[in-house]
């Protein structure tokens, strides 16, 4: 959707799609077929247990881990608050 809405000619964007789609699917068949295969897993929760507990991730991992989770939040929060402005903004040229 971003390249698409980045560029104006349809013909150009319509090609561009197509060849970024077909490597998309090349990774996705990569990641999600063969990379599996040869690993155990790629997630701290090993054998099927998704939760963190104290064998998953250790203390200096947590110190870590949860501001930057808190840093995440924060930003993604910004980014909502500027694109609500920005719409309000918008609107009201608009329906001057």
């Amino acid at each position: 959707m971003i390249l698409r809405a980045a560029m104006g000619d349809d013909d150009r964007v319509g090609r561009l799609s197509a060849v970024y789609n077909v490597f998309a699917f090349v990774m996705l068949v990569i990641l999600l077929m063969v990379l599996p295969r040869y690993t155990e897993s790629l997630h701290p929760g090993k054998d099927g247990n998704p939760g963190f507990n104290s064998y998953d991730l250790d203390n200096s991992l947590r110190a870590v881990f949860y501001p930057a989770v808190i840093g995440w939040g924060a930003l993604c929060y910004w980014i909502y608050t500027l694109r609500l402005r920005m719409n309000r903004i918008e609107y009201r040229l608009l329906t001057q």
